[in-house]
């Protein structure tokens, strides 16, 4: 195949086959091109008869593409009839008919015929005629069996090198068995039922939030369909934890608020205001769980959240800096926060209640006394200049000052 190259450090196969003989070649670019199609096929016995530009010949070492030893080990004869003395059976590639009353057959049944006859240690042969008229009378009239290829009767004339491709191709599948060269790596096993079971809940889950199943009557029908749709494709383990991720990415985000949520930018400006307003902002014990709030604001990013952390995953000057989005701190849920520089990045939305100005006030004064520095930025301000935001914020944390 292209690309594929040439092994030098492999032998080639032992069984051997035709000799390709090439009456009256006229260029040498060809002769080359059939010298490759039979290194291809592992055939190595090249005759040519009478070669109109001489030889050697320079354009055939060329065209061959490394297939040297049938191009330094070709005979060169001045008569057919020498070039096929040896031969127990000789076959006549021909796209024409010859009105001889000889047996007529494809490229398939030449290499079955061959195949015995060659195993008995017989010298056989392939006769291919000239590039613009092909093999004359006399020439077929020697030959015991006529080759021919099921081809277009409107443009039936082949190049001489994909003549000797097709016949070499069947030789050598006849004689290798039809062994491919490669198979499929199967580096990871059959996925096993638990985790197929895993998948289809995260999967369905999903689909529950986002209503996929509708109307609710069709939902058994619609979950049986869908997992059979995966069971035909019998998954391996690491198929199985591709689609896992690619859930939990459509469902949470990777590196960052991936849209798709529940809830668009306003919606999400929505919900924390709400949260605020009902002190949520801090979660105390006795509510949900920090950690189930901070998933959902993490899944329902707002437009600024969602430029912000963009930014900030492209500029180089934040890696390193261990930034995360909506991650607990203690009894708080931060809008960012880099444990390692002990920093917090606090977005201000845009008319904001009091009840929410002064949760902000209370989670300030909580993460301060814990020696967490605050830089606010104004939300309207990251969607308006989200370059100068973090300029804004890579002074401040190189200044170690507190910013609001």
């Amino acid at each position: 195949m292209p690309g594929a190259g040439t092994d030098k450090t492999r032998e080639w196969p032992a069984f051997g086959g035709p000799a390709i003989i090439l009456v009256e070649p006229q260029m040498g670019e060809n002769i080359g091109a059939a010298a490759r199609a039979m290194g291809n096929f592992g055939l190595t016995d090249l005759r040519l008869v009478r070669p109109r530009d001489g030889w050697p010949n320079l354009q055939a070492v060329r065209s061959a593409s490394g297939a040297d030893r049938v191009i330094e080990g070709a005979r060169v004869y001045d008569r057919t009839e020498d070039a096929i003395a040896d031969c127990t059976l000789l076959l006549a590639t021909t796209a024409r008919e010859h009105g001889q009353q000889k047996t007529v057959i494809d490229a398939e049944e030449a290499a079955r015929r061959l195949q015995p006859r060659i195993a008995a240690g017989e010298t056989t042969g392939i006769l291919f005629g000239r590039e613009r008229t092909g093999l004359e009378n006399y020439e077929i009239s020697l030959a015991d069996l006529v080759v021919t290829l099921p081809v277009n009767p409107a443009f039936s004339s082949l190049n001489l090198a994909q003549a000797v491709l097709i016949l070499g191709y069947e030789w050598f599948k006849l004689a290798s068995g039809g062994a491919l060269p490669f198979e499929t790596q199967h580096k990871a096993g059959p996925a096993e039922k638990k985790h197929l079971l895993a998948f289809f809940d995260s999967l369905e889950r999903e689909l529950d939030r986002a209503e996929f199943f509708r109307p609710p009557e069709k939902r058994p029908t619609m979950t049986a369909n869908l997992r059979n749709l995966f069971h035909r494709m019998t998954p391996t383990l690491q198929d199985v934890q591709t689609l896992q991720g690619i859930v939990r990415a459509i469902s949470e985000g990777r590196k960052g608020p991936a849209r798709g949520g529940l809830l668009d930018g306003e919606g999400a400006e929505t919900l924390r205001e709400l949260l605020a307003e009902h002190n949520a902002g801090r979660v105390p014990r006795e509510r949900a769980p920090v950690r189930g709030l901070a998933r959902l604001l993490r899944r329902n990013a707002t437009d600024a959240e969602r430029l912000l952390w963009k930014a900030m995953v492209n500029d180089r000057r934040f890696a390193g800096r261990g930034f995360k989005r909506q991650v607990p701190v203690g009894q708080y849920i931060t809008d960012f926060v880099s444990f390692p520089l002990r920093t917090v990045l606090d977005l201000v939305p845009p008319q904001e209640s009091e009840e929410a100005k002064y949760v902000r006030a209370d989670k300030r004064k909580w993460l301060e006394g814990r020696g967490y520095r605050l830089i606010e930025l104004k939300a309207a301000e990251v969607e308006a200049d989200v370059r100068g935001t973090l300029d804004r914020i890579d002074a401040a944390l190189a200044s170690g000052q507190t910013v609001t």
